[in-house]
């Protein structure tokens, strides 16, 4: 018996524009300008997103959008979902300078009689998104309630 999993792929294209900016580009999709942070080039500039930028906000919206795939599939109404994160980069175990960690809050809100389901559904997401799982760096999550009797408008 011959079982093969499935494979996606998700090619982009990256050229270079000029110093030490690029662009990354995939079939159908905006470009996006990416740069060195300003906290490794003094010259760079704040307002384009760098690869550290996009690592991070690629681990925070991949919870974001598995919780509301969860959420639309277990019919658990969402008063709103907000997700922020914050890479941190230093001085690794393994002596390597790389990210040591990304901190993620989950603000989620849902019907007091929700929390408990609302809880046991982030975690679930946490555990299968897929980019936080094919990372070698701890990710801590923190998840805060508001309570919403009303959904978020669709």
């Amino acid at each position: 018996m011959n079982t093969k999993s499935k494979e996606y792929g998700f090619p982009v294209v990256v050229d270079w524009e000029a110093r030490r900016t690029v662009h990354a580009a995939i079939a159908g999709k905006e470009p996006l300008a990416v740069a060195t942070p300003p906290e490794f080039h003094r010259e760079a500039d704040p307002s384009v997103w760098s690869p550290e930028d996009l690592l991070t906000s690629a681990a925070a919206t991949c919870l974001a959008v598995t919780i509301a795939g969860a959420a639309e599939r277990e019919e658990l109404s969402l008063g709103g979902l907000s997700v922020s994160a914050r890479g941190v980069v230093g001085r690794r175990e393994d002596g390597r300078f790389g990210f040591t960690r990304i901190e993620q809050v989950v603000r989620i809100a849902v019907a007091p009689e929700d929390e408990e389901r609302a809880r046991m559904l982030v975690e679930r997401a946490e555990a299968s998104c897929l980019v936080a799982v094919s990372l070698d760096v701890d990710v801590e999550t923190t998840l805060e309630f508001s309570w919403s009797r009303e959904p978020a408008a669709a």
